[in-house]
């Protein structure tokens, strides 16, 4: 089985940085495209950015400037480096991955989220 379990959420005022890390675990073969998506209260789940196995990389308007999303293949883990943060960050932030396990074809996996709290 695999799991994306994702850290580095938490509190932080306007104006700051943070962190996020995402994990995949178990029987873990090969990692196609990783991305961060993020849902505020009562809003749809919406697409941060994310980054295909030759590192490239998309970013939603929102994003651009502000986060970077990168990736250590090894460690199979996915960042998104977050500055200058906004009250409107805020949300639980989604790491999901195109993963391959060992002798079968490539799945879509959610994590279950950390939350943000951009705040004063």
């Amino acid at each position: 089985q695999v799991q994306l379990v994702e850290s580095g959420g938490g509190l932080v005022q306007p104006g700051g940085s943070l962190r996020l890390s995402c994990t995949a675990s178990g029987t873990v073969f090969d990692i196609g495209k990783m991305a961060w998506f993020r849902q505020a209260p009562g809003e749809p789940r919406n697409l941060v950015a994310n980054i295909d196995t030759f590192g490239s990389t998309y970013y939603a308007d929102f994003a651009m400037g502000r986060f970077t999303i990168s990736r250590d293949n090894v460690k199979n883990t996915v960042y998104l480096q977050m500055s200058t943060l906004k009250p409107e960050d805020t949300a639980v932030y989604y790491c999901n991955a195109d993963i391959r396990e060992y002798s079968s074809q490539f799945r879509n996996y959610w994590g279950k989220g950390t939350l943000v709290t951009v705040s004063s």
